[in-house]
């Protein structure tokens, strides 16, 4: 287990900080969860992170202590002051006042470097979120995020399940992902109601599934599961028809979550391919 500097908990804001529903606050408050989310992360002195959301700094202050160069994106205008006063005068600290939803992380990619991110991510945003950074895939070495359980188990299912769905194939289509512990409401000021986890996500180097169009792909995952109680001969009859379900080796009758990342890669590709031969695959 990574070495862990116990003098940063002596620095950690502790200010009386109102937390926000509306930005979906809840402080890490626990010295032991925040050791093992550091410990997970393993922040290193020639790396560059971003951490999404930081708070009162109850991990910013670990991982600028390891020497790691990190940039921080906060929206609330209240924490700014606090950040500022504890970690402004360090050299490998940079804060961005911003909204992570619409925040350019490829931006911060000036030495080639790739990013590794970090996060503690609110319930409402973390779905879009997530997408937003899957679009930045190509300069990010990893992702570690605090989500509600509910979402991590969503992230890391398999087919034939109830929390198969969208998001779980459009994210295993981009990385490999795995649950690493979970997190007591008792973690956090004030304590949300739910259990959360901590999830790693790491980009395929390679891409095991590749997708002649991943926008084509998104609007499959995306069409299929908007009824995701039906069957696919029927979800998906906009798009084609049963003949040219069946002609892909898949079967009509299946329902979005019984189907596989590569065999929703397959479809997208085939409805692809017969776009570009002008083939009308929606009349029976």
């Amino acid at each position: 287990m990574p070495k862990y500097d116990k003098s940063a908990k002596s620095d950690k804001p502790l200010y009386g900080h109102q937390a926000k529903k509306r930005f979906g606050q809840n402080f890490l408050s626990d010295d032991s969860i925040i050791a093992n989310i550091v410990a997970s992360i393993r922040p290193k002195a020639n790396q560059h992170l971003v951490e999404i959301g930081p708070g009162q700094g109850a991990i910013t202050a670990s991982i600028i202590a390891s020497g790691a160069r990190l940039d921080v994106v906060e929206l609330d205008n209240d924490l700014l002051p606090i950040l500022k006063l504890h970690f402004g005068l360090k050299e490998n600290f940079t804060l961005h006042h911003a909204d992570a939803l619409r925040f350019d992380y490829n931006a911060l990619v000036d030495d080639e470097q790739p990013l590794r991110v970090v996060g503690n991510l609110p319930y409402n945003i973390s779905t879009p979120l997530i997408f937003h950074l899957l679009e930045h895939c190509n300069n990010i070495t990893d992702m570690h995020f605090m989500l509600q359980l509910e979402v991590v188990k969503r992230l890391a299912a398999q087919p034939d399940c109830k929390a198969y769905g969208r998001l779980t194939v459009m994210t295993q289509y981009y990385c490999d992902i795995e649950q690493l512990f979970i997190v007591p409401p008792t973690a956090f000021r004030p304590a949300p109601k739910v259990d959360s986890a901590i999830v790693r996500l790491v980009p395929h180097k390679q891409l095991p599934h590749v997708a002649k169009d991943v926008n084509l792909l998104e609007h499959v995952v995306s069409i299929a599961f908007q009824q995701r109680r039906k069957t696919l001969r029927n979800t998906l009859k906009k798009l084609c028809c049963e003949a040219f379900i069946v002609e892909n080796g898949i079967n009509p009758a299946a329902r979005p979550e019984n189907l596989t990342l590569a065999e929703y890669v397959t479809l997208a590709n085939a409805i692809y391919d017969a776009k570009q031969q002008g083939r009308d695959i929606t009349a029976p």
